[in-house]
């Protein structure tokens, strides 16, 4: 194992740090594709409901609220060290909610990219709104983006997501549940994404043995689905428990 690694195994590498220091130690134009779940800046004091059970909205400390500023320069500076590692033909998918999304779709544009498709997440099974004072919180929101370059022509596998539609194309509001509890028996993450979303993000922008990357590893399901896939995987985290979490998690999946 290389020692610039945390985990290394055949084509499925982890990286422990800040993404933003390490993302500058990377190769650029060296990354097929990213996707990233960045933090969303809205852990405080409130409350929310999980399996039925009251629980607190706080995730982490990496989560914490910060003031709009902070937030918006905290995004350009990650998206733009994306950018330098991204190969021209490469693309990047950026998950959030409204707590972040906006921001994340300026800072695209102004670091030069050309948002290519606004996909809505719509959860299946979404948690009550306990406060009874707002709609229920049942979408996200995945921009899927590109680099503004003319010439550039970005991968985009048509015939599999229109496979995957039952033969007819494939609209931008996917509906699937939230994570399934069998994907959470080696531990969880407070964000963690469903494996049938990553699924459909990585046949749709790569190709077998494409190099993705995900900024922000959490229990890592990009790279879970991204080795059942036969791409190849980079992920970075600066907690050490997710990264352990997601070498738990693969070596679970390999059995």
């Amino acid at each position: 194992m290389s020692k610039d690694y945390y985990y290394e195994d055949d084509d499925f590498k982890l990286l422990h740090g800040d993404a933003l220091l390490l993302l500058k130690k990377m190769k650029p134009q060296s990354i097929d594709m990213i996707f990233a779940d960045p933090p969303y800046f809205l852990s405080g004091d409130g409350i929310t409901c999980s399996a039925g059970k009251m629980v607190s909205v706080k995730k982490g400390e990496w989560d914490e609220k910060i003031g709009i500023k902070e937030k918006h320069n905290f995004n350009k500076k990650w998206i733009r060290a994306c950018k330098r590692v991204l190969k021209d033909d490469g693309t990047i998918w950026i998950s959030g909610t409204m707590h972040n999304i906006y921001s994340i779709g300026m800072a695209l544009e102004e670091e030069g990219f050309k948002v290519i498709n606004n996909i809505t997440w719509k959860k299946l099974n979404p948690p009550p709104n306990i406060s009874c004072r707002a709609f229920v919180h049942s979408t996200e929101t995945i921009l899927w983006a590109k680099k503004d370059i003319k010439k550039a022509k970005h991968k985009f596998n048509y015939d599999v997501m229109k496979e995957l539609n039952d033969g007819k194309q494939m609209k931008d509001v996917w509906e699937t549940s939230l994570t399934k509890p069998s994907e959470k028996k080696c531990g969880k993450h407070p964000t963690q994404k469903p494996i049938a979303l990553l699924e459909k993000i990585i046949l749709a922008s790569t190709d077998e043995n494409d190099l993705i990357l995900d900024p922000f590893n959490g229990s890592g399901t990009t790279g879970i689905v991204a080795s059942r896939l036969k791409r190849r995987y980079i992920g970075i985290d600066k907690e050490k428990e997710y990264l352990d979490l997601t070498i738990r998690r693969k070596e679970c999946d390999s059995k």
